[in-house]
Parts: structure tokens; C-alpha cells; sequence
């Protein structure tokens, strides 16, 4: 079965960096849009960046400038390069993605268990 793997979160001080990686594991011929969202608690799940197949990438107010999406395709797996990072950013990350199981197949999405990111002041 197809499973997202988040890692990379932990707990960091203000200002410094953080990079995200989302493993694909399971049989996915290729990935077409992805994306980021984080979730703090008491709040909604917010879309944090997003990457379409054509590689249009957009980002929210909050992070723009500082975070970054992409992707290798060949291991399929998605990243988030987070800078400067503030206590604000705290919230819990999660993937999801878009794929196709072959090609020419239908498209599928899925969601990964998520990965906690911590900023300290």
C-alpha cells in the first residue's frame, strides 16, 4: 500500500533551519502536485506550499521568502526547506501528494501522519 513518511521536525531555536523530507513508499509511478500543510493546535490546517505538476510552486504570506518545496522525483520524496524559522511556525507538518500508480492511470491522493516542528523564542 502507498504510505507518506514525514521526518525532519524536531525542536529548534528561532532563526535557525529545518528541512522536511516526505518518503514515498510503495508502488507510485510518478508524482504530479504536492504539497505542505501544518496544523497548531486550537487552529485549522493551513496549506503552507504547493508545487503543481507543471512546477508552478505557491506559498503562504507567513512563509514566503523562507520556505522552499521540491521534490526527487527519482527517490519520490518530497521536501521542505524551512529558514529562519520563528516560534510562529510551531505546528505539526503533514504532506500530501498526488500521484498515478501507472502510467496513464488514475489519479490518486494521500496524506502523511505528520511531523512535529517546534520554535523556541
Amino acid at each position: 500500500q502507498v504510505q507518506l513518511v514525514e521526518s525532519g521536525g524536531g525542536l529548534v531555536q528561532a532563526g535557525r533551519s529545518l528541512r522536511l523530507s516526505c518518503a514515498a513508499s510503495g508502488s507510485i509511478f510518478s508524482m504530479n502536485a504536492m504539497a505542505w500543510y501544518r496544523q497548531a493546535p486550537g487552529k485549522e490546517r493551513e496549506l503552507v506550499a504547493s508545487s503543481t505538476s507543471a512546477g508552478t510552486t505557491k506559498y503562504a504570506d507567513s512563509v514566503k521568502g523562507r520556505f522552499t518545496i521540491s521534490r526527487d522525483n527519482a527517490k519520490i520524496t518530497i521536501f521542505l526547506q524551512m529558514n529562519s524559522l520563528k516560534p510562529e511556525d510551531t505546528a505539526v507538518y503533514y504532506c500530501n501528494a498526488h500521484y498515478v500508480l501507472v502510467a496513464g492511470g488514475e489519479e490518486y491522493d494521500h496524506w502523511g501522519q505528520g511531523t512535529q516542528v517546534t520554535v523556541s523564542s
